[in-house]
């Protein structure tokens, strides 16, 4: 049986391009006058290509913007404290978020979310997507000082659940990061495309949206 379930953050739970897009367009628009010299479309688009959906840390993506577009009154530290301070504000959710989370925990389930990230940063996402109180556990790679796809970090999330490997769900939209990661510690492993990857060939199975997870659980307990 099926005790707890399992979440990656971003692409997972949090609609991160949505949410990347709305910041940097308010971003622009704050500091027109130190930014106004650059097109709209391709200070979003640049920033969105030098992301590369989160795996390239802000510092170095305002250093190359600051770099190519030569914006000389804003430094990359300021354009970066902008960033870690204001971003949660634009946090947009996947469709179904908040009913989803309900209903696993109509249903008993444990819940956790293990995310690579900032620990201040990503725990201001969770909670102005206002789901912070749905998890017994939260696991974010800078508190823990681990990383998926390290077997350690999703053991430890185990471990304070007090659920084995196999009677536990882990959703998420890395095909290596997440879904071969928590299935090479005994879990079930689910992935939620977002556009990242092509393909995850090893997982249990496939959802497109956050709906049709409470079918797989059923499933898995019937």
């Amino acid at each position: 049986m099926i005790q707890a379930v399992l979440f990656d953050l971003d692409g997972t739970l949090l609609d991160r391009d949505a949410s990347v897009a709305s910041f940097i367009d308010d971003q622009y628009d704050r500091m027109q006058r130190s930014l106004g010299h650059i097109p709209k479309a391709l200070y979003i688009k640049r920033f969105i290509e030098l992301d590369m959906r989160g795996y390239v840390w802000k510092d170095q993506v305002y250093a190359q913007l600051i770099q190519e577009f030569e914006i000389q009154q804003k430094t990359m530290e300021f354009l970066l404290d902008d960033y870690l301070s204001n971003f949660y504000l634009h946090c947009i959710p996947f469709k179904g978020l908040q009913s989803m989370l309900q209903g696993l925990k109509k249903q008993g389930m444990k819940l956790g979310i293990i995310s690579n990230g900032k620990g201040d940063f990503q725990m201001g996402n969770i909670k102005a997507l206002a789901i912070e109180n749905y998890f017994d556990v939260i696991l974010i790679s800078e508190n823990e000082q681990l990383r998926k796809p390290d077997p350690r970090i999703f053991q430890r999330a185990l471990g304070r659940l007090a659920v084995q490997a196999h009677e536990s769900v882990f959703i998420g939209d890395h095909p290596a990061n997440d879904v071969a990661a928590a299935r090479d510690v005994g879990m079930y492993g689910v992935w939620k495309p977002s556009g990242l990857m092509d393909e995850a060939p090893s997982a249990n199975a496939q959802i497109g949206s956050l709906e049709e997870l409470k079918d797989i659980i059923a499933a898995l307990n019937a």
